[in-house]
């Protein structure tokens, strides 16, 4: 009963307090020292492995080889961004080609997501392009595809400039778009002039009104219309929602231009709605899960926490339990 009245009174928040909510959750995903004062509560961490596949990379390969059994693909994320040095961009680079290597070497159904931040973008440009060319390199020698995660809106321009250059020379690379940015059609049409892949998501960061809308109602308007754009491009992009709403329109639209199930696929995270993702996958569509993974799994936690009110319930549930 207890359980049930906690459940009532998160889901029945009014807009206003989930929206600050929502705000302290994404500030506090940037303050890595509060994971410090989180951690004296295992019900987080415990709850922090249902979204994140564990802190090693063997966690990782048991997670990709339980979702391939399901008839599904993986996109493996070593977790990590805003990195300090260049030294740790040199790091990140050379543990994310040895996970290039492993999915070689288990020949499981998987490529790799990679954050630029991670590889050096906020401390040299000229670096993190080359950081990220050797992994996309490496990626093409294992016959594998990479994709470039989307960061805030500060780092928007930076990060579509160097997957466009980058693709230029090696086209086993694509980029990602958050549906909530005003400038994200304009971003959609310069990517499908080249060629490129795009993984088409709502946004999970915090962005003023300046950059990006503020209702929901305009950001699936959005995400909708660059869906469209995208799948009568004929390349094949990635739809990436668990809002039912999207998938359907998704489906509706690939059905009215006679797109194939398999021209295009549906991405999903790592335990969010399985029950939907296997559903897709019976029916027929492609559908890739991210999986995340490693030691600084608290800021991608704490966003995905930030995204639903479902998922604060979900904690506010496990507290009672504990």
């Amino acid at each position: 009963m207890i359980e049930y009245c906690v459940a009532q009174i998160a889901v029945r928040l009014p807009l206003k307090e989930i929206r600050s909510m929502r705000a302290l959750l994404l500030y506090l995903a940037r303050r890595e020292g509060f994971k410090d004062f989180a951690l004296k509560f295992p019900v987080l961490q415990r709850t922090a492995w249902r979204f994140v596949a564990g802190e090693t990379l063997d966690d990782a390969v048991r997670a990709v080889k339980e979702v391939n059994g399901l008839k599904m693909s993986g996109t493996l994320d070593l977790l990590g961004e805003n990195t300090l040095s260049l030294e740790d961009a040199r790091n990140a680079t050379r543990e994310i080609v040895g996970i290039l290597d492993r999915i070689h070497a288990e020949k499981i159904a998987c490529n790799v997501s990679v954050k630029l931040t991670q590889l050096g973008l906020a401390l040299e440009t000229e670096n993190c392009l080359s950081n990220l060319s050797a992994i996309v390199r490496h990626a093409r020698d294992r016959q594998n595809f990479v994709r470039v995660d989307m960061e805030d809106s500060a780092f928007t321009q930076k990060t579509i400039d160097i997957v466009r250059q980058v693709h230029r020379e090696m086209d086993n690379v694509g980029a990602v778009i958050q549906a909530y940015l005003y400038r994200s059609e304009n971003d959609v049409r310069l990517l499908l002039e080249d060629g490129i892949r795009i993984r088409l998501c709502k946004g999970a960061y915090l962005e003023p009104p300046s950059v990006a809308f503020r209702k929901k109602r305009d950001t699936d308007a959005n995400f909708v219309r660059l869906m469209k754009l995208m799948l009568e491009s004929g390349l094949y992009h990635a739809i990436a929602t668990h809002d039912e709403a999207m998938i359907d329109a998704t489906a509706e639209f690939a059905a009215s231009k006679r797109i194939l199930r398999d021209g295009f696929e549906f991405q999903m995270l790592y335990g969010v709605r399985r029950d939907l993702q296997q559903r897709l996958a019976r029916d027929g569509y492609k559908v890739r899960v991210y999986i995340p993974y490693g030691r600084r799994w608290y800021p991608y936690f704490m966003r995905r926490l930030a995204e639903r009110p479902a998922n604060i319930v979900f904690i506010l549930r496990n507290f009672l339990r504990g």
